[in-house]
C-alpha cells in the first residue's frame, strides 16, 4: 500500500514497481512525450456513469477458505535467494506495502497465527496487533523481534536494505517473495504463500476461488462498454500528478475491466510518468481512476477533475473519476475479483 498522506515516497508492479517507477520520477524524471490519441474510436458512452464514483468492497473483509488448517511440517518454501524450511507458523508477521501477503495468510485460515502487522494491513480482524512497519513503511527490525516470530514472510522490495539479512542475523525464519503483483501473479502468489506455511491444499482451493471470481468479473463487463480509454492516476497533493503506463499493475487492471490503459495507447514506456497539461488532454481518458487517499490529497474526488488538464477530458467533461481505497485496488490478493467487481458497478451503467 502506498501512504499518499506523508511526504516523500511513500505498491509495482504493483506496489514494488510504483516505488521503484516513483522514486524515478520524483529523482527527476522528465515529462515523457505523449502520443495523440484524440483519434481512438470510443467506446459507448452511454455504458459508462456520469460523475464521480467511489468503488466500494461489500462483505467482510476476510473470507477464509478453512479455519486454523492443520499444517504439513516442515514444509520447503520457495524464497527469493534459495530455499528455506519452514518448522514452526505458530507465530506469522507478513510484510509487505500492498498488504497481500497478510490477506493471501487471513484467507487461508491462518489468522489467529498473526502476532503482529504491518501499517498496511488494516483489516478489522488485525487491527489490535502490534505494527512493526513505521510511517514511511519501514520494518522495525525491534519490533519484529519483540513480537517474537516463528516465520516472517516478506516480499523482496521491503525497506530498509539490508532488512532480510537482519532478520536471519537474528536468527529468524524469513522467506522472500516477489515484489510484483499482477491479477496473473495472484494465484501462483496465493500458492507460493501456502506452500510455505505447509498449507498447499488450502492455497490450491483459495487460488481457484480467486480466479473463478476474477474470471466471473470480467464476464460481467459489458459488451458495448470494452474498449473505454481509462486512466490511472497517482497523486499526492496538487503537484504530484503521475499518469499510469506499461508494467504499473494498473493496465492490467483496466484490461480486467475490459478497459484501455490510456498511458500505454498514449505511447509512455514507463510504469509511472509525470504528464503536464496537453498531454493530459491528448490520452483524452473517458474514466479516470484514483486512489481515495490521493483523491484526499487535493481536496476530495470533486477536486481531482480541476487539475491541469482533465477538465479537458472525456472523463472530465462527464465527471467520470472513480477512486477506491488504496489497500484495495492495487492489492491483487484474495479479494481481486470482489475488487473488479466494485469498479464495474461505478464506472458501468
Amino acid at each position: 500500500m502506498i501512504d499518499t498522506r506523508l511526504p516523500g515516497r511513500g505498491r509495482t508492479r504493483i506496489i514494488a514497481t510504483l516505488l521503484t517507477a516513483f522514486a524515478f520520477v520524483i529523482a527527476g524524471c522528465s515529462t515523457a512525450p505523449i502520443k495523440d490519441t484524440a483519434t481512438s474510436p470510443p467506446a459507448s458512452d452511454g455504458a459508462l456513469r456520469t460523475g464521480p464514483q467511489t468503488a466500494r468492497l461489500t462483505g467482510s473483509a476476510v473470507d477464509p477458505v478453512a479455519q486454523n488448517p492443520i499444517p504439513t511440517l516442515p514444509a520447503t518454501a520457495k524464497s527469493i535467494g534459495g530455499d528455506v524450511t519452514v518448522t514452526d507458523i505458530g507465530r506469522i508477521i507478513a510484510i509487505d506495502r500492498s498488504s497481500t501477503l497478510a490477506n493471501i495468510v487471513y484467507s487461508l485460515g491462518l489468522g489467529d497465527n498473526v502476532v503482529a502487522r504491518d501499517r498496511s494491513t488494516v483489516i478489522p480482524e488485525a487491527e489490535n496487533l502490534p505494527v512493526i512497519t513505521d510511517n514511511g513503511h519501514s520494518v522495525n527490525i525491534e519490533a519484529v523481534l519483540a513480537a517474537d516470530p516463528s516465520v516472517v514472510l516478506i516480499d523482496e522490495a521491503t525497506n530498509p536494505p539490508g532488512t532480510v539479512a537482519q532478520l536471519r542475523a537474528a536468527g529468524l525464519t524469513v522467506v522472500v517473495f516477489t515484489k510484483d503483483r499482477t491479477i496473473s501473479g495472484t494465484g501462483p502468489l496465493i500458492k507460493a504463500v501456502a506452500g510455505a506455511l505447509g498449507v498447499p491444499r488450502e492455497g490450491e482451493a483459495l487460488a481457484a476461488r480467486t480466479t473463478q471470481q476474477i474470471d466471473a468479473a470480467q464476464n460481467q463487463v459489458p459488451a458495448d462498454a470494452r474498449g473505454a480509454t481509462m486512466a490511472f492516476l497517482y497523486l499526492r497533493g496538487p503537484r504530484l500528478q503521475l499518469l499510469a503506463g506499461p508494467g504499473s499493475g494498473a493496465d492490467e487492471l483496466i484490461a480486467a475491466l475490459g478497459g484501455v490503459d490510456a498511458g500505454t495507447a498514449a505511447g509512455l514506456t514507463s510504469a509511472f510518468t509525470t504528464v503536464n497539461t496537453e498531454a493530459m488532454i491528448n490520452a483524452n481518458p473517458a474514466v479516470i481512476l484514483v486512489m481515495t487517499q490521493g483523491a484526499d490529497s487535493v481536496g476530495g474526488l470533486e477536486q481531482v477533475l480541476k487539475l491541469p488538464g482533465l477538465a479537458q477530458t472525456d472523463a472530465g467533461r462527464n465527471n467520470r473519476v472513480v477512486q477506491m481505497d488504496q489497500a484495495e485496488i492495487l492489492t491483487f490478493g484474495p479479494d481481486t475479483g470482489r475488487v473488479l467487481n466494485a469498479l464495474s458497478e461505478a464506472i458501468y451503467v
